[in-house]
């Protein structure tokens, strides 16, 4: 497992709820939910933080409760704010922007020949398969 999420702590092998930060996370949602940005609606929450970190918090899955934490929100304000996000982001044209598919540096294919020995000994087998790999660059 991870770190533990803003908003838990961890007593006797157990997620519990931090109802200090928990009440930070409740109010960011909130005020999300009212129309303020991210960054802004963190701030005004108390979380001093950036518009990525705001946003994976409000994306966090185990606000609403899982097997491990209990719910910290309810799971309609939980699913409210990520339609949120989607809609602002498609407002803002992010959905749409394809990134460049990135290619290897060097594109190689591998081939390898039929093996006809078989050693006892684990390192000279290693050794006699890795010398049947031939190699040919595109």
């Amino acid at each position: 497992m991870g770190h533990t999420p803003f908003g838990y702590k961890i007593q006797n092998g157990r997620a519990v709820i931090d109802e200090d930060a928990a009440v930070k996370i409740r109010l960011l949602y909130a005020n999300y939910l009212s129309g303020m940005s991210l960054v802004k609606a963190a701030q005004e929450a108390g979380i001093e933080t950036y518009h990525g970190t705001a946003k994976r918090i409000i994306q966090n899955s185990h606000y609403p409760g899982d097997d491990f934490y209990p719910a910290l929100i309810d799971r309609q304000t939980y699913e409210r704010a990520a339609t949120e996000i989607k809609r602002r982001s498609d407002l803002l044209g992010r959905n749409h922007r394809r990134k460049p598919a990135v290619l290897p540096a060097v594109p190689t294919r591998f081939f390898m020949t039929n093996s006809d020995k078989q050693y006892d000994d684990p390192k000279l087998q290693a050794e006699y398969l890795y010398s049947l790999i031939e190699s040919e660059a595109d």
